[in-house]
Formats: C-alpha cells, sequence, structure tokens
C-alpha cells in the first residue's frame, strides 16, 4: 500500500487523512505531544516537529520516513501574512531540511488570500508563483510540487453562520473539505506534478444568503453582489472535475463524519 504523508495535520490534514486512509498508509506530523497521542489513536503514525518563525534554517533533522513517502502534503502556512519575510524564510528552510529532496508527488495548500481585495474574478494567470513568496521558494527548490489556493474552509460543523460576519453583501470564495479531498485523490491518480489551482467552489452567494441558508430562513438577494470572486474554471476544465458540493448555501446539508475538533498544526 502506498504511503501518503501529511505535514501539518491540523483541521484540513486530519480530515483529509481520513479519507485517504481507505487507500493509502498515513504519516502525519504535528506540533504538540497532544496532537499526536490523537493522531496516532486514528492509525496515522504522528511526528512531533515545530517549524518555529524564530528557528535558525537547518536546524530540523531530516524526517525518518521521508524516503519511504510516495506523495506529500503540506498544510503549515507559508504566507507572508502569517509571519515576515525572514520568518517565511527560516520556515520554509527547515521545512526543507525535513523532508530533503524528496522527489515523490507534492502538494502545498496555501489560500486565496494571496489575491487582492478588489472586486473582480481572479484566475491563476492573474497572480504568478513568482509573486508569491513562499509559493516562489517552495517551486524554485521543488519543481514537481502542486500548489493548491484554498478557499475558506467549511464543512464539518464549520459554518458561516457560527461566525461574527460583516459585510452581508458581499460574496463568499469558499471550499468544503471533501471536495478538497476530492481534487487530491484525482491528482495524484492522474500523477499530476507542477499544477497551480484555485481550489473553490464555483458559486458565489453573498454571504447573507448562506447565513439565511444556514438558518432555514427564506431569502431572496436583492441588488448586485459585492466584493471579489475567485475562478475555480482552470481545475475544472483541466480535470474535468465536478464539484460534488459546488453551492456554499447547501454545505451544513452535507452527511461529512465528525471526527470533533482539529488537531494542531
Amino acid at each position: 500500500m502506498k504511503k501518503v504523508g501529511i505535514i501539518g495535520c491540523g483541521w484540513l490534514g486530519f480530515r483529509i487523512a481520513k479519507i485517504l486512509s481507505e487507500k493509502f498508509l498515513i504519516y502525519t506530523t504535528t506540533t504538540t505531544t497532544e496532537g499526536s497521542e490523537r493522531l496516532r489513536a486514528a492509525g496515522y503514525h504522528p511526528t512531533v516537529v515545530n517549524f518555529s518563525d524564530h528557528q535558525l534554517p537547518g536546524q530540523s533533522s531530516k524526517w525518518e520516513l521521508i524516503d519511504d513517502i510516495d506523495a506529500l502534503i503540506i498544510t503549515i502556512p507559508i504566507s507572508e501574512k502569517n509571519c515576515d519575510a525572514s520568518s517565511l524564510y527560516n520556515r520554509i528552510q527547515n521545512l526543507a531540511s525535513f523532508i530533503g529532496d524528496f522527489k515523490g508527488q507534492m502538494f502545498l495548500m496555501n489560500s486565496t488570500g494571496v489575491y487582492p481585495d478588489a472586486e473582480k474574478e481572479y484566475s491563476e494567470e492573474d497572480l504568478s508563483i513568482d509573486n508569491v513568496s513562499g509559493e516562489r521558494m517552495m517551486k524554485n527548490r521543488y519543481q514537481q510540487v502542486n500548489i493548491l489556493r484554498l478557499a475558506g474552509l467549511m464543512g464539518d460543523g464549520r459554518l458561516l453562520s457560527k461566525y461574527n460576519v460583516s459585510n452581508l453583501d458581499a460574496v463568499v470564495n469558499h471550499v468544503h473539505y471533501l471536495d478538497i479531498a476530492a481534487i487530491i485523490m484525482k491528482m495524484m491518480e492522474l500523477g499530476l506534478e507542477g499544477k497551480l489551482y484555485n481550489v473553490v467552489a464555483p458559486l458565489h452567494p453573498t454571504k447573507a444568503a448562506v447565513i439565511n441558508a444556514q438558518k432555514n430562513i427564506p431569502y431572496s438577494e436583492e441588488g448586485l453582489p459585492e466584493g471579489r470572486r475567485i475562478s475555480s474554471a482552470k481545475l475544472i476544465s483541466e480535470l474535468g472535475f465536478v464539484f460534488k458540493y459546488p453551492d456554499p448555501r447547501y454545505f451544513h446539508l452535507t452527511d461529512g463524519f465528525e471526527p470533533g475538533a482539529g488537531g494542531n498544526k
């Protein structure tokens, strides 16, 4: 059975592990002993490691399991919105020390938050990897890396109606975690490398429409929705992918499993 490594097995990583474990052996990392115990109980072979922003480059030891891993999924933050440029450099250098010269299929999770907050529709062509520091550093070192820019993560009890929400007329860019897992599975099956995709549900209702649907309150949108839209057209076209959950208004109606609160990254 092939082996998949998930670096940063938090809320998303745990759910991806749950789905991929039906076909693969799962090896994970976490930052805490508590997270390790939870992952071990689930059968996901954890290693405790912390890619600290203040850790100097080269201080991470090579993952002793990496040579046996067939595909690698990285979910630790690699955005300058999470840390300054020097800390980001240190983080990626230590990640590289941990995984060495890994040659297998690789997936890097980033965010659609890299796009400007302007009222237009953005595709991957609007912002190249070269203009996103963390993506560029990873691509320069690992040419095979697939970069997935994820929209707002939803599903499994994570609902917009549970949050303090402003600007209700703005459209949402959300994605259900089950579709993320399905996209990774399809890309693994096709053996794809070096791809850049926006991973976002193709429909963009307003926040008000999503919240009212989740509260089972009738709602009729009036006026023109506001805000940026992130397009998943490239993903849909190149992979022939059909989203199981294309409309964020109905994410709460899914029958996703309930593993409890997400673990630490």
